[in-house]
């Protein structure tokens, strides 16, 4: 079996085993560079050793991200112990450490601005169902109509991040919203369908969306969508809610995760006085 024949029946096992079609692709990608730099190599012969060269000769000399140098090690874990039964002991490889970057984050006049750029109202309900709910890009997109509960004023959000389901508050207003946008565009599968019937809507054209709003607005920050996630948390938490319904609402795995947020929220740091004002 060749290289390609390795690689397909590797996919085939992620696909199987429900591996997101984002890892299945970041994952597939980084072997592919991983075999093509050992193109003259048996993969059964490749060792501890050549990966420790790899990383040394091709991800540190490019200076490639941290996390670039994860995602080969883990899909070459688990590449090998798929296809030749084999633990690659790749664990002592020193991993780079992860950079540790606060969350950007959006004043409320910001928010609202990019919110009411657009008078296009599918545009204008998107942007607001991602700040109004912390979703994610692709949370949005994978939306249906029968997802959305009027009765308990919650959004289900089916098979998210780690593959879990959760639920959302939905505020009246976006409900409202909700409801006017349903009865004009009446779609058919996905809440926002694309040019295609039943088809979800293009993330490339939601972020373009979005890039169309910052442009009226005048807002020259190179905002993204997920930054009006962050937002939502941080202006949850300065409101006051707790970090535990936070973490629910995000749907983190981890409170760690969540806890980045205080580090962002400016009332605390906006009470502390500077002593340059007793000067």
């Amino acid at each position: 079996m060749n290289t390609q024949q390795h690689l397909f029946s590797f996919k085939n096992y992620m696909h199987y085993r429900r591996y997101s079609l984002n890892t299945i692709k970041t994952y597939s990608d980084a072997l592919e560079v991983f075999f093509r730099f050992y193109q003259n190599k048996k993969l059964e012969s490749l060792t501890n050793e050549d990966i420790i060269h790899f990383n040394k000769e091709y991800i540190l000399r490019k200076n490639l991200s941290a996390s670039y140098q994860n995602q080969v090690i883990n899909a070459i874990k688990l590449f090998y112990r798929n296809r030749f039964n084999r633990t690659m002991e790749v664990d002592f490889l020193q991993r780079p450490r992860r950079e540790k970057r606060l969350p950007n984050v959006l004043s409320k006049e910001e928010v609202k601005a990019i919110l009411e750029a657009h008078n296009n109202l599918k545009h204008k309900v998107m942007l607001s169902l991602i700040y109004s709910c912390g979703l994610r890009c692709g949370e949005l997109l994978a939306l249906e109509p029968t997802h959305i509960d009027s009765k308990r004023n919650i959004i289900l959000i089916k098979n998210s991040k780690g593959k879990k389901d959760r639920i959302v508050p939905l505020s009246q207003k976006i409900l409202e919203m909700l409801r006017t946008y349903y009865k004009l565009h009446k779609p058919k599968r996905y809440l926002f369908e694309g040019q295609t019937t039943g088809m979800p809507y293009d993330k490339r054209s939601l972020q373009l969306v979005l890039k169309q709003a910052l442009n009226k607005t005048k807002i020259i920050k190179p905002v993204t969508l997920h930054w009006l996630r962050h937002s939502y948390a941080t202006h949850l938490l300065e409101n006051g809610t707790d970090l535990r319904y936070i973490q629910e609402i995000l749907g983190h795995s981890s409170s760690k995760t969540t806890e980045i947020y205080t580090h962002v929220s400016t009332n605390s740091i906006q009470r502390i006085k500077s002593p340059f004002d007793d000067l």
